[in-house]
């Protein structure tokens, strides 16, 4: 099992654009994970995070999210998405296993192995789906992303942080 984190370093924060073929990269990937992870999942593979809400700026990494029984009986799946340069790494390991392709620092793809109907997957589909019905609150999300993304270029972890008030009070209208 490959646990890799700080040592290599961090990609900075970077705000982008939206880019039209963000939904086509991630239905490739979901082709791949989905007969790989087969074994594991018990629901789908959602394109999750900025880069699955059309017209929203983002980081340009695909954020995907599987679903899974339960954290320990996918662990095996750490070793098995290593053949698909997935990198892991312990982190929220109560809540997800989460990944990086192809390393922490040059990224293209975020994955998050999630239990199916937990509180993360519920509030994560429920934050997609509220910023793809309403433009308005997508674009406030999208320039307190570049504001961020300015103030903690080099600090993912604060950066990812300082947009919890944002996302907490959009849960709160979504659910």
């Amino acid at each position: 099992m490959t646990t890799k984190g700080s040592q290599e370093g961090d990609a900075p924060v970077r705000i982008v654009p939206y880019d039209a073929v963000w939904p086509e990269l991630f239905e490739k990937e979901r082709g791949i994970l989905e007969g790989l992870l087969a074994q594991w999942l018990v629901g789908p593979i959602e394109h999750v995070g900025s880069t699955a809400v059309p017209g929203l700026a983002a980081k340009p990494v695909i954020d995907i999210m599987a679903a899974v029984e339960s954290l320990g009986a996918s662990r095996p799946a750490i070793s098995a998405l290593e053949a698909v340069d997935y990198v892991y790494f312990p982190y929220q390991p109560e809540q997800k296993h989460w990944f990086c392709k192809p390393s922490a620092v040059f990224r293209t793809h975020h994955l998050h192995l999630v239990p199916f109907g937990s509180r993360s997957w519920i509030e994560r589909l429920a934050f997609r789906d509220f910023l793809r019905r309403d433009s308005v609150t997508a674009g406030e999300y999208a320039e307190l992303k570049r504001q961020l993304a300015t103030r903690y270029e080099f600090d993912r972890e604060a950066y990812t942080e300082a947009k919890g008030p944002f996302i907490q009070r959009i849960l709160k209208l979504a659910l």
